[in-house]
């Protein structure tokens, strides 16, 4: 049996071509990164408030089955902790803020069923913190530092066993507090101050998001060179997963490969249908690497050759998503992208007979072009695929600045299956979305996903190759 297995194995390994393994990585956050990112936060913090990031609960699949563990965002921006059961603690002590870890500690009976823990040493060696503790040792901890403290900092909701804690530290009534006016009168939620510091990438930041954007680009690059008539939609998911699983990482957010009628559904998520015909498949996917994500959308005929109506929309999408990545500018406002995508977008259906409204009724709240493109053209992304920050602080649209990363992914979508509207039969259930991460620069914009082919005569060169 062994014998017969390993003789198997060199195909299992030649599933992809030599170079879809990616080698070269860039590094890690440092800890000097994670140290300056938790400087700007407690400066922003009175000397004697406190702040308290809880990690996520694992989360239950079905009866003793848990889904794979992903910390909080806000905990892997701070200190880069991916252990589940922590705390991340900072109050100030000896005139200086202390940045403390209480995790599990080492246990070797629950480490041979579960795998190894770094343990309260191993925190305090490889990150970047001042001091680790047991988790069993939080609530006698915290108790003592909460009497001392005016203001909680915690986003409430994610440890109950910590809200109440603070809860009843405000609600006390007790006399030391009547007797000298300690203890916090008031808890705040310190994730729109995380989110403005993670709004802006740093260096390192982008190249793991680049890193991200490469190995996803590979991914749709093997989908698009095995589509064949007559592939399953969940066959094109394996290749795409498979190839991040293949580089060492993960998917950002669950995949969408849905096919013909299917490419109409903005978040079609079944992926159980075969490709037949000459339709169109439209792959939403991204990887994860180091909590990073990558989210790049192409659609493209599984039988390598566009149609007339299939290039028509296709050209158009194509030309919307060119004019909205031009807006990705220093001091453009943040819906600059989207309303550069409607109005070409707009135009492009006003030119095919689509819409018969003029280019003002069409872009109305109410126009032709709401009927076939019913969504934003971008959002922030960076630690979540749909990343913190306000985009339009007082009222008003965000300027762009450097340092800022947003996806453009303008589409159409011709369902024939809606009973709303009157698609016309030579579009019928074509969907088309094309979708790039795109850095904003102090030049010109910095398309993170360039790697991954849009052009339409790359494309049709690509599909069905390896066959």
């Amino acid at each position: 049996m062994w014998r017969r297995l390993k003789n198997q194995l060199p195909l299992a390994i030649n599933m992809f071509d030599a170079d879809a393994y990616i080698a070269s990585l860039p590094n890690a956050i440092s800890k000097n990164e994670f140290r300056q990112r938790q400087s700007r936060l407690l400066s922003q913090l009175e000397d004697d408030e406190i702040l308290i990031i809880t990690a996520r609960k694992p989360s239950t699949r079905s009866n003793d089955v848990e889904y794979p563990f992903r910390n909080s965002s806000d905990m892997l921006y701070l200190c880069g902790w991916n252990e589940p059961q922590s705390i991340l603690f900072a109050h100030k002590k000896e005139g200086s803020w202390s940045v403390e870890l209480f995790v599990q500690p080492r246990n070797i009976l629950m480490e041979i069923w579960h795998g190894r823990r770094p343990g309260i040493e191993g925190a305090e060696k490889n990150w970047p913190i001042d001091e680790a503790h047991s988790i069993e040792d939080f609530e006698d901890i915290l108790s003592d530092v909460l009497a001392k403290s005016s203001k909680v900092y915690i986003r409430g909701g994610l440890d109950s066993t910590v809200d109440m804690m603070v809860k009843k530290a405000i609600e006390a009534r007790d006399r030391p507090r009547q007797q000298l006016g300690n203890g916090p009168t008031a808890i705040l939620d310190p994730s729109m101050m995380i989110a403005e510091l993670r709004l802006r990438k740093s260096e390192a930041e982008i190249k793991l998001m680049r890193h991200a954007c490469k190995v996803s680009s590979g991914a749709h690059i093997e989908a698009m060179r095995n589509s064949t008539e007559g592939i399953g939609e969940w066959q094109l998911q394996a290749i795409i997963e498979g190839y991040f699983q293949w580089n060492g990482q993960s998917w950002a957010y669950p995949s969408i490969v849905g096919f013909g009628e299917n490419a109409t559904i903005l978040h079609y998520h079944q992926n159980n249908c075969r490709c037949e015909g000459e339709g169109i498949v439209l792959i939403d996917a991204g990887s994860e690497f180091n909590g990073y994500a990558a989210d790049i959308t192409r659609s493209w005929p599984t039988n390598g050759c566009f149609t007339e109506a299939q290039r028509e929309i296709y050209e158009l999408v194509l030309y919307a998503q060119k004019a909205a990545i031009e807006q990705c500018v220093v001091g453009n406002p943040f819906n600059a992208p989207h309303e550069a995508a409607r109005k070409a977008l707009a135009e492009g259906l006003i030119n095919l007979g689509i819409s018969e409204q003029s280019l003002e009724e069409s872009l109305a709240k109410d126009g032709d072009l709401g009927k076939w493109y019913m969504h934003n053209t971008g959002h922030w992304i960076g630690l979540d695929v749909h990343d913190v920050g306000i985009y339009s602080p007082n009222g008003e649209a965000r300027l762009f600045e450097e340092g800022m990363v947003i996806t453009v992914e303008p589409g159409l979508y011709f369902g024939a299956w809606r009973d709303d509207v009157s698609v016309p039969p030579k579009y019928a259930n074509i969907g088309v979305r094309i979708e790039d991460d795109v850095l904003i620069t102090a030049n010109e914009p910095d398309v993170l996903s360039k790697d991954c082919p849009k052009e339409i005569d790359e494309l049709e060169a690509i599909i069905g190759s390896h066959s």
